[in-house]
C-alpha cells in the first residue's frame, strides 16, 4: 500500500486520472441510473405514463436532499484522508473514516425520520399538486423511497471514502450490485406484478441495501488504515475539518434542490397558464419532461463530476506532500477533458438525439405535445452545457486543494443566487421559456466568474514556482495532541 501510495507523487498526471477517476465515473453513473432506471419504466408503463413521470421528477430533488448529506460526509473524509496520508497521518485518518460512519448512521435516520412525519407539505413544496394524479403517485413513491433513506446514504458516503483507501474498483462494484439489482427487479415489480410506483420505489432500495451492506463489508478490510474502536470516538477538531472539506459536496446538492423547488414550482404555476399545458389532460407534461431532461443532463454530469471527484485523492495526497507543480498540470488536464465532455454532449445529446432520447421516456404513449415541448426543452435548457461542465469540475478541484470558500462561493453563487433567482425572474416575462432560459444564463454567468478564479490560482503556481515556495498553499490538517502518537 505504501508503493500504491507513493506512486500519486511520481506516476503520469494521466495515468493517474485514468485510474482512479474511471472507476469513479463508472460509479456515479451506475448510482445515476436508479432514478434514471426507474423514470423510464415508469414513463413506459401504460397504467402510470407522465403522471408517473412528473412524480418522480416531484420526488427527485429529495433523494438529493439526502445525497448532500451524505457526500459532505463522504467526500469531506476523502479529501481529509488523503491529505492526512500525504502527511503521513494515518491515526487522523481513521478517526475521520471512524466518525464518518457515525455521522451517517444518524444523519440517514433522522432524515428518514423527518420525511415520514412531513411528506405530505414537502411534496406540495416541491411541485407535487400539480395535478391530482400526480400528487398521489408522489406520495406512494416517496413513502417507500423514504424508507431506504438510511441505506441510500451509507451507500453514498463509504463509496468515496473507499475509493480514498486506494479502492476504487471495489467502490464501483459495489454501486454496480445496487444498480443491476434495480434494474432487474424495475421491469419485474412494474409489468410483472403491477406495483406501479411502489415497484419502482421497492426496487431501487434493495439495490441500496445491497450496495450499503457491500461497503459495510470493506470497512473492516481497509488498505491503508485498519479501524480500531478509538477511530469510532468523537475527535471535534477532526470532525470539524472533515465537514469543512466536504461542505462544498453538501452546498453543491442543496442548492440544486432549492434551484429544482423553484424550477418545479416556476413550471406549476406558469403551465397552468400556457394556453396548452393549462388543460388538465397535458398539465403534468412539462413537469415530465424537465425531469427527463435533468435526468440525461445528470449522466452527462456524472462523467463530469467522476473525473473530477477521482483527482482528489492525488491532488489532495500531493498538496499534503507539497507538490504544487503535479497539482497544477492535474488541473490542467482535467479542464482539457471536462471542456471535452460538453462539447460532445452538445453536439449528440442536445442537437443530434434529443428526441430519440425523448422516446426512451415514453412519448409513444403521449399525445405530440409531449416530444415537442421536450425537444424544445434539451436544446434550450442545456445550451450552454460545456461551461456547466467546466464549472462543476472548477468546483471540486478547489474544493479538493483545501480552498473551502472559493469552492462554496462558486456553487453558490451558480444554484442559489443565479439558479433560483433566474428560476424566479425570468417566467413572468417568458412563461415556461423563462424556466429553460434560467440554465444556460445561469451557466454563462458562473463560468465569467470561475474564470477570474481559475486565473488567479495559475497566478499564485505561478509566484510560488518563482519564489521557489512549494509550500505556501498546503492546506492545514488539525494538530494532533502529542500524547495521542
Amino acid at each position: 500500500m505504501e508503493q500504491n501510495q507513493s506512486a500519486l507523487a511520481t506516476e503520469k498526471l494521466g495515468k493517474l486520472m485514468g485510474r482512479y477517476a474511471v472507476p469513479c465515473i463508472i460509479s456515479l453513473l451506475v448510482g445515476a441510473l436508479y432514478n434514471i432506471v426507474d423514470q423510464i419504466f415508469i414513463a413506459n408503463a401504460s397504467y402510470l405514463g407522465s403522471y408517473g413521470n412528473a412524480a418522480n421528477t416531484v420526488v427527485f430533488p429529495l433523494t438529493v436532499i439526502a445525497l448532500a448529506i451524505a457526500v459532505m460526509i463522504g467526500d469531506g473524509c476523502c479529501a481529509f484522508v488523503s491529505l492526512s496520508l500525504g502527511q503521513g497521518d494515518k491515526r487522523a485518518a481513521g478517526n475521520s473514516i471512524g466518525l464518518s460512519v457515525g455521522m451517517t448512521v444518524i444523519s440517514g435516520l433522522l432524515l428518514c425520520v423527518v420525511y415520514l412525519a412531513f411528506s405530505t407539505p414537502i411534496i406540495t413544496v416541491f411541485g407535487g399538486t400539480v395535478n391530482e394524479a400526480t400528487f398521489a403517485l408522489s406520495k406512494e413513491y416517496f413513502f417507500y423511497i423514504t424508507l431506504g433513506i438510511p441505506f441510500y446514504m451509507f451507500g453514498q458516503a463509504l463509496n468515496p471514502v473507499i475509493r480514498a483507501d486506494g479502492s476504487p474498483k471495489f467502490a464501483m462494484a459495489a454501486t454496480l450490485l445496487g444498480a443491476a439489482l434495480n434494474i432487474v427487479l424495475d421491469p419485474l415489480f412494474i409489468f410483472c406484478f403491477h406495483w406501479g410506483m411502489m415497484g419502482a420505489a421497492v426496487a431501487t432500495v434493495i439495490g441500496q441495501i445491497a450496495t450499503a451492506l457491500l461497503s459495510l463489508w470493506y470497512l473492516p478490510r481497509c488498505k491503508s488504515i485498519k479501524l480500531s474502536k478509538r477511530d469510532f470516538t468523537c475527535d471535534p477538531k477532526i470532525a470539524g475539518r472533515t465537514l469543512s472539506l466536504g461542505i462544498c459536496s453538501f452546498l453543491s446538492q442543496i442548492s440544486l434542490v432549492a434551484s429544482m423547488a423553484a424550477v418545479n414550482n416556476m413550471i406549476r404555476k406558469f403551465g397552468a397558464l400556457d394556453p396548452i399545458f393549462g388543460q388538465a389532460l397535458y398539465a403534468q407534461i412539462p413537469m415530465a419532461v424537465v425531469g427527463i431532461v435533468m435526468k440525461v443532463f445528470q449522466i452527462v454530469i456524472s462523467i463530469v463530476i467522476g473525473m473530477a471527484a477521482g483527482c482528489i485523492p492525488v491532488v489532495g495526497y500531493n498538496m499534503g506532500a507539497r507538490r504544487p507543480d503535479r497539482v497544477q498540470g492535474l488541473f490542467s488536464l482535467l479542464l482539457t477533458c471536462e471542456a471535452a465532455v460538453g462539447l460532445a454532449a452538445l453536439l449528440v445529446v442536445v442537437e443530434l438525439l434529443p428526441r430519440q432520447l425523448t422516446g426512451i421516456f415514453g412519448s409513444a404513449n403521449e399525445s405530440v405535445y409531449y416530444t415537442e415541448f421536450a425537444v424544445k426543452a434539451f436544446r434550450v435548457y442545456l445550451c450552454m452545457i460545456v461551461f456547466a461542465c467546466v464549472n462543476k469540475a472548477t468546483f471540486i478541484f478547489l474544493q479538493a486543494m483545501g480552498k473551502a470558500a472559493a469552492s462554496t462561493m462558486l456553487s453558490m453563487i451558480r444554484e442559489f443566487v443565479f439558479g433560483v433567482g433566474f428560476a424566479l425572474l425570468l417566467p413572468p416575462f417568458f412563461g415556461l421559456d423563462g424556466v429553460l432560459y434560467s440554465m444556460p444564463v445561469s451557466d454563462i454567468l458562473t463560468a465569467v466568474i470561475s474564470a477570474g478564479i481559475i486565473a488567479a490560482t495559475y497566478r499564485q503556481w505561478a509566484a510560488q514556482r518563482k519564489a521557489g515556495d512549494c509550500a505556501g498553499n498546503a492546506p492545514l490538517l488539525p494538530e494532533r495532541e502529542t500524547e495521542m502518537e
